[in-house]
Parts: C-alpha cells; sequence; structure tokens
C-alpha cells in the first residue's frame, strides 16, 4: 500500500498528513500538526525558518512511528514521496554557499508601506497587472524586493538563488534549488502568458534576473532526501514539488459538479474564483482587482484575495482563546444577527492591526455607525461582511466571465463554519456545498499521486474526492425564512 505525504503549512498552522488510496477512495491521516506564526525580529515581522524546518523534519520523522493505514506494514507507512505547500508571497534568498542572507520577512510586515504608490514612478500598476495578471496587494513580493532593494540593497547583491518559502524547505530536504510555477505566480514578477520570469519588470524595478531558476510545474520529483535529512528522519523519501501555493493545491480538492462551480479556499485568507483556460488581464479585470494566478498544469486561478477568517482568528485571540472557541463565535455573531453595521473586509487596517475588534470599530464609525459594538455585534459585523463580501466577488466574476454559476464550493478549514457558509448561501443566492475540510493536503496528494500513476488525471482525482469525502449541502434561505 503506497502512501503520500503532505506538508501544508498555513500562516498560522502546520500539518503533516499522510495520504492513499483504498477501495478507490483517498483516505488521510494527520500525522503530525504544530502552530505557526510570524514574530518580531531586527525590527520586522518575521518568520522563524530555523525553526519550521526542524518542524518539518519531525514531522516527518513521526511517518515512522505512525499507526496509520492500520494495515499496512511498517515499511508501508513510510511515503513514497513528500511534497510541500504553504502560502505564497514570501522568500528567501540564499547565497553561492546556499547560506540564508539575511531575515525571512512576512507579508504583513509593513516595510512595503508606500512602495506600490513609490513604483508607479518607473512601472505602472496598468503595465504591471497587463504583464502579469496579479491584483495589486502591498504584501506582494514585487513590492517586498523594491522594500529590500532600498533598505538592504547588499542582500540582493550577494543574493545567487531566489526561492518561495516551500521552495526553500523542498531544497532543504533534497538539496535542489528549483522554483515552482503556482507559486512563482504569486509574486507579480511572472509574465501571465509566457509562464516565464519577467525580464522586464525585473530590470525595471532592479532586482537581478541571475538569481531565479526556471520555473517548474507541480508533479516534477526533485530527488531523494538528503544524505543529512536521510540520517536525520531514519529513511528515505522521494522529493517532489506540490502545487506549491496552498491555494493551487486547494483548488485541485473541490468536487464540482460542473464547470459553473465557483470555488472557495476559506482559511486564514479567503481565495474566491474559478479556474480559466487563459489569464485575463483586461482594464476590467484590474479595476474589479481579480488575479490570475497559475494552476497545476497551467491552469489558472482566477480569483480574488479576501481578508478572510484571520480577522476572527483575531478577534477571538483578543477575547480568550481558552474561552472562546470558533463555534462560540459564531453563536456570539448569531445572538447579534440584526446588527446593521459592515466594512469592507479589504481594508489594509484589518491585515495587521494591534487590536482587531477596535479596527473593525474604527471603520464603522467612520461608515456612520458612531456607538460602540459590543463583541457579539463586532462578530456578526464580520461574519455579514465576509459573506457580502463573497457575494460581490461572485457578481464581478460573471460580469467579467460572462458566466452564470450555479453552486459554490468551499474547501479549508472554513468549511466547517456552517454560520458562515449559510450567511454566504444567503448573500449569494446560491447553494453552497462544504468540504472537505483538508483541501490543500488532498490536492497536494493528488498530484502526487498522479505523478505516481496511481490516479489517471485531475478529473479522477476530484471524482475520488467527491467519493471520499463528506460534504454539507447549504441552501440559500427566502427573505421571509432568513432572519437575518
Amino acid at each position: 500500500m503506497k502512501t503520500y505525504l503532505a506538508v501544508d503549512i498555513g500562516a498560522s498552522s502546520g500539518r503533516h498528513i499522510l495520504g492513499w488510496l483504498e477501495d478507490g477512495r483517498m483516505q488521510l491521516s494527520e500525522v503530525y500538526r504544530f502552530r505557526n506564526g510570524a514574530e518580531q525580529h531586527n525590527g520586522h515581522l518575521c518568520w522563524d525558518v530555523d525553526r519550521l524546518l526542524l518542524l518539518v523534519l519531525e514531522g516527518l520523522k513521526a511517518c515512522a512511528e505512525h499507526s496509520a493505514p492500520e494495515s499496512a506494514a511498517p515499511s508501508d507507512r513510510i511515503p513514497v514521496s513528500v511534497a510541500i505547500d504553504t502560502w505564497g508571497v514570501d522568500f528567501i534568498l540564499l547565497d553561492e554557499a546556499l547560506n540564508r542572507i539575511g531575515d525571512a520577512v512576512a507579508y504583513r510586515d509593513s516595510r512595503t508601506a508606500g512602495v506600490p504608490e513609490k513604483l508607479e514612478q518607473i512601472l505602472p500598476f496598468t503595465e504591471l497587472y497587463e504583464r502579469t495578471g496579479i491584483q495589486r496587494q502591498v504584501y506582494n513580493t514585487i513590492y517586498q524586493l523594491r522594500a529590500l532593494r532600498q533598505e538592504a540593497p547588499e542582500q540582493l547583491e550577494r543574493a545567487a538563488h531566489f526561492l518561495m518559502m516551500p521552495d526553500y524547505l523542498s531544497f532543504a530536504l533534497s538539496g535542489v534549488c528549483a522554483n515552482e510555477y503556482t507559486i512563482a505566480s504569486t509574486s507579480a514578477l511572472l509574465n501571465a502568458r509566457e509562464k516565464t520570469w519577467d525580464g522586464e519588470i525585473l530590470r525595471r524595478i532592479g532586482v537581478p534576473a541571475r538569481i531565479f531558476h526556471p520555473v517548474r510545474m507541480a508533479g516534477e520529483a526533485l530527488g531523494p532526501l538528503s544524505p543529512d535529512v536521510r540520517d536525520s528522519v531514519g529513511f528515505d523519501t522521494l522529493v517532489r514539488l506540490a502545487p506549491a501555493h496552498d491555494t493551487a493545491s486547494a483548488f485541485l480538492a473541490v468536487p464540482a459538479r460542473d464547470e459553473n462551480a465557483v470555488f472557495l479556499s476559506s482559511g486564514t485568507w479567503s481565495l474566491i474564483g474559478v479556474e480559466n483556460a487563459a489569464p485575463i488581464t483586461t482594464a476590467e479585470s484590474r479595476a474589479e482587482n481579480f488575479t490570475s494566478e497559475g494552476g497545476y498544469q497551467y491552469r489558472y486561478r482566477y480569483l480574488k484575495n479576501i481578508m478572510g477568517l484571520w480577522m476572527l482568528q483575531n478577534i477571538r485571540r483578543e477575547l480568550g482563546q481558552t474561552r472562546f472557541d470558533f463555534n462560540l463565535l459564531a453563536r456570539l455573531a448569531q445572538s447579534a444577527a440584526s446588527y446593521p453595521g459592515r466594512v469592507d473586509v479589504n481594508d489594509e487596517r484589518f491585515l495587521a492591526p494591534e487590536n482587531m475588534q477596535e479596527a473593525v470599530r474604527v471603520v464603522l464609525a467612520e461608515n456612520g455607525f458612531k456607538e460602540k459594538p459590543t463583541a457579539a455585534q463586532t462578530l456578526s459585523c464580520v461574519y455579514h461582511s465576509l459573506a457580502q463580501s463573497y457575494a460581490a466577488s461572485v457578481r464581478g466574476l460573471e460580469a467579467i466571465t460572462g458566466r452564470k454559476f450555479t453552486s459554490l464550493n468551499i474547501v479549508g478549514g472554513g468549511s466547517q463554519d456552517a454560520y458562515l457558509n449559510q450567511l454566504t448561501a444567503d448573500a449569494t443566492g446560491l447553494p453552497v456545498y462544504a468540504g472537505p475540510t483538508e483541501g490543500t493536503a488532498i490536492g497536494n496528494i493528488a498530484v502526487q499521486m498522479i505523478a505516481d500513476g496511481a490516479l489517471r488525471d485531475v478529473q479522477h482525482a476530484r471524482d475520488v474526492i467527491r467519493a471520499s469525502f463528506p460534504i454539507r449541502t447549504f441552501t440559500p434561505r427566502t427573505k421571509e425564512t432568513n432572519p437575518c
């Protein structure tokens, strides 16, 4: 029995999940889980890369001792391959000796404040969008590199390799430097049509093209574990490239029933969109702030980034994580369902506030809601604002693509939030199909299985996924039956 290991790392947590096929269905077993988060270091918000790598190795070691699949011999519990996916845009530089240069600054750091506006003088966003198809976000890799060039140009001068976060972790396991396509596309440095690094963009922002590797496709093998890693974890396995941007993996796990389905990967970020055969880089698309990110086998994930569960995660922390789980947050929000206040969840003030509740209150006051809301009213505002943002995105997708969508499919941790799922069905007027929860890990594993010949292709993978995992349905309520 062959097993495949997905190492799926998000901004707030990471997990190692083994997957295998049994009687035509995909089975999963979580091997290892850990918390993640950025911390202040040297004046910036940074990722602790040494800790991340240590945790990746600890999860690999746990595979040999893991009890699932129960029917498998111990040797079968060792995965035939492993692949890593993470969040987008963040990167690491290596020198000629393959040593890290500087810190791994996190995308929520403030170093890019004002950089997009300054870059307009040498590279207008209208041209950047036409070349890359990537929506304007203050944290995009292009703005991070421009900020680094201004703050520490010597780091770029010393650099020999540019690796995005999952590229670096895959290098740490295999010793092979490679740039994977889906994660590279989040940088706003990749030409959307040529599917290669855009030399003109790199020239304009002053970043040397020599540090970038040829873009490679998910599913390709990098090679076995390096000798040091093999000795550390106690076994060998093949390191493959996942669809290294977690959303690219998650989109593969959507068990869509037809081609007129909207996909929503719901986690710390909400990414809502569809799959296209070609990028859309029109002025209309730019105005609506949609993005054409790269997908597996050169599909295009045409989507919009929405602040997502990040807002609820912060409020939960502020209220006290030990007392407030997410089910209680939903019940509190429901208790104030009639509260009419709404905010734009994509307001940059929600990106990294000192206090999320206060940030929401400030924006509510600007919107005419002067009376300080209770915690329940603040939560109700966030829940309803998220659902309304999803609905606006669906309308924007229909207007630009000319398609009429018939369902919304939610994967990821947010698919477990029944209250938000129902509000989303009500706001969009579409049936919502929620699940599977571990969408990102499932998509990661599916690509490994396709590469190994265990699954034929993407459609076969989606058919298997639909048959393997429970999917909940949420039907839009009429105004008469909707108490909100």
